[in-house]
């Protein structure tokens, strides 16, 4: 007994070390290591709460090759802790860490409680209008953003154009999502159905600036079908605006980001990033020069991969 004991020791002195230091993904290791839980037995109970979440997704999450991001990965944290006899949000804390720019300047960044609620918010609307967050029906072929900053320094809107692939029979409608700057007011933003679709139902959330749109298209795409359509959210609704980040929920086609400025409203310097997830540290940073008369900056990606790619600039 007494050597059964010797070997008990140690785990969870390593647990709590990596607890109360991270990061993420060495915790999640230890806290399945001291529970002597295969990854299988841990998709099994998570099945049980009625979490879909993948033995692969498991083994990458806790190899730090992946972070979770979409909102049913952030409720698997969750009920990972409930499963592994973890302290509340004890997972969930490491995944949102401090960042700065590389100027050093500040920038508002919201809390681990902040980053939960706004996924447990857009899981909702989506369930509103009908729509599972796992299956859409479409694969991405191609996304196309432009988004204007204003001459008040806010982010004044943008539109998007995409190209998708039905992967089924009977889709005929996309959800699209926008998340605004703090402090901006939802309800006043509008969406513009600019072509080959149509405006449906809008839902709004004012405490984490989240709305969702339904875009409806004039046709039900048979699997194999493509489809162009392309939209735009009117903003302006908040204060001054430091960056634009889209958010990607596995692998897909082309992305192109462009942001452009007014004349009278012109950065001091932007750069362009990526991240694991919208919770992860910053990398892939590199400084992108404004073209001279369109004052504007870009981010080409051929093949997009799950996380988070962005372009931020500082002001004077």
């Amino acid at each position: 007994m007494p050597h059964a004991a010797q070997h008990a020791d140690p785990a969870p002195t390593e647990l709590d070390a990596a607890l109360r230091g991270g990061p993420f993904h060495v915790a999640l290791r230890a806290a399945i290591a001291a529970r002597g839980l295969p990854l299988q037995r841990v998709q099994h109970h998570l099945s049980r709460r009625g979490v879909k979440v993948g033995v692969t997704s498991l083994s990458y999450w806790q190899q730090g090759a992946r972070r979770p991001q979409r909102p049913e990965s952030l409720r698997a944290v969750r009920a990972l802790e409930e499963i592994l006899q973890l302290p509340e949000e004890s997972l969930i804390r490491l995944l949102v860490e401090p960042e700065e720019s590389p100027s050093g300047a500040h920038h508002t960044t919201r809390s681990y409680r902040a980053l939960v609620a706004a996924s447990g918010v857009l899981e909702r609307l989506l369930a509103e209008l009908g729509h599972t967050p796992a299956d859409s029906g479409l694969h991405t072929l191609g996304h196309h953003e432009r988004v204007r900053i204003g001459a008040d320094r806010a982010l004044a809107g943008r539109d998007s154009q995409h190209i998708v692939r039905a992967h089924r029979d009977g889709v005929d409608r996309f959800l699209a999502v926008h998340h605004g700057d703090p402090g901006c007011v939802p309800a006043r933003m509008g969406v513009h159905a600019l072509e080959n679709c149509r405006t449906g139902r809008v839902r709004t959330h004012h405490d984490t600036g989240v709305l969702v749109a339904e875009l409806l298209f004039d046709t039900r795409l048979r699997a194999g079908d493509t489809h162009l359509f392309r939209y735009a959210v009117e903003d302006g609704t908040a204060g001054v605006s430091r960056e634009y980040v889209r958010g990607f929920g596995g692998a897909g086609g082309q992305y192109a980001l462009q942001v452009r400025f007014e004349p009278a409203a012109l950065p001091a310097r932007c750069h362009r990033f990526t991240q694991y997830s919208a919770a992860a540290p910053r990398g892939g940073l590199r400084e992108l020069e404004l073209s001279g008369p369109h004052h504007s900056v870009h981010l080409v990606e051929s093949r997009v991969r799950s996380g988070v790619l962005g372009i931020g600039w500082d002001w004077e």
